[in-house]
């Protein structure tokens, strides 16, 4: 079968693009190894900042159903001392540039808005190879095959499409997040609901760090970081649900206990989630018919802007197609010089800062000192 743009992968970047092309009445396929727009659980709250994110969702025509499932009042966070003392605490006056929303939401609404075959699900990618004359066949597990003028990898971190572009591969940052959830806290984990507040809450420490906030009705969704090595993780089984939260909560000993609450009453067996990263400033020469999106280009440790990067890559390239419909190679050489740039500028802005706060000597003083002199926080989930 051929197709003239095949997308690898129904993320947030994927779609974005497939919805931007089709507004523009462009042809448009989606592959994606999920068997279902439900097989996974798309993780939690995101916020969407006036400057991407919501840039793309507006050359999406979108802005109406985002606001719809914007949670108000989210967009603050408190940061906290190990025993529990609020030491900041940003107001909230409902006026911010970056609203939060549920990832599973705003991916159901990109999904709604393709028509209906757009997204060819349980296709997951073994190899994809040039054929010349910028034609590009895509293997997927089962053996089925499909040929393209144009692929566009939006396929993350592990990109069966990169290899087409470059040699890179993701790196382990040395940082791990362990993820738990609390359900019902407000009336089964008083304390910890308390301490977590009605927005986000951060507890850093040189090495460590417990990030919570809560999601729709009363869910805490808790990201606890550790700086370690793969294979001090390696060493704990975390099929075995309350021996892996023993090891990690061991870590935070003699921090206040409804913060550690966290991680020892979570109502969910912890997941782990490694950071992994592409060299910064990561690029790659123009091979034709065939470029990156999101997470497959430039992936980064968890920054706050994953998601919105993403989706900008999809409503750029997308508006860059329909621009130089006659031209694919212009419009993906315009795309790709200028997704380079925005995607170095954000990993050397965000470099700098986590530079700045770990050698502030006191990790808590230098992030109070980082949200005041910006004048915001950044209450994003890990992307």
């Amino acid at each position: 079968m051929h197709t003239p743009v095949t997308i690898i992968g129904a993320g947030l970047g994927g779609l974005t693009l497939a919805r931007v092309l089709h507004i523009h009445g462009i042809p448009v396929t989606v592959y994606e190894a999920d068997v279902s727009a439900s097989a996974r659980t798309q993780g939690g709250m995101l916020d969407i900042h006036d400057y991407n994110g919501q840039l793309a969702l507006e050359a999406a025509g979108l802005m109406e159903e985002f606001r719809a499932i914007v949670l108000e009042g989210r967009q603050a966070i408190r940061v906290l001392d190990r025993d529990g003392t609020v030491l900041f605490e940003e107001a909230d006056d409902g006026t911010g540039g970056r609203p939060e929303a549920m990832r599973g939401e705003l991916r159901g609404i990109l999904l709604a808005s393709l028509p209906a075959g757009t997204v060819r699900w349980g296709h997951k990618v073994s190899h994809a190879r040039g054929l010349g004359e910028s034609r590009h066949e895509v293997t997927f597990a089962d053996g089925t095959t499909v040929v393209t003028s144009l692929l566009a990898g939006a396929d993350g971190a592990w990109s069966r499409v990169r290899p087409l572009l470059s040699t890179a591969t993701p790196q382990y940052t040395g940082t791990s997040f362990v993820e738990t959830y609390l359900y019902g806290a407000d009336t089964r984990h008083p304390a910890a609901a308390k301490a977590v507040g009605s927005r986000s809450m951060i507890a850093p420490t040189p090495g460590k760090e417990i990030f919570a906030h809560r999601e729709s009705g009363d869910t805490l969704h808790t990201y606890t970081a550790l700086s370690k090595p793969q294979d001090w993780f390696a060493d704990i089984d975390f099929t075995d649900a309350a021996t892996a939260t023993a090891r990690i909560a061991a870590e935070f000993d003699g921090w206040a206990p409804e913060l550690t609450a966290l991680i020892t009453s979570s109502d969910t067996a912890p997941v782990l989630r490694p950071h992994y990263a592409l060299p910064t400033g990561h690029r790659w020469d123009r091979v034709p018919g065939v470029t990156l999106v999101g997470d497959a280009a430039h992936l980064a440790a968890p920054n706050g802007e994953g998601a919105n990067l993403a989706m900008l890559d999809g409503a750029e390239l997308g508006k860059a197609l329909a621009a130089h419909p006659d031209d694919i190679e212009a419009a993906l050489g315009e795309y790709e010089q200028a997704m380079f740039r925005r995607s170095a500028e954000i990993a050397t802005f965000e470099g700098a800062e986590v530079h700045r706060i770990d050698s502030a000597g006191n990790t808590v003083h230098g992030l109070i000192d980082m949200f005041t002199q910006k004048g915001q926080g950044a209450t994003q989930a890990p992307s």
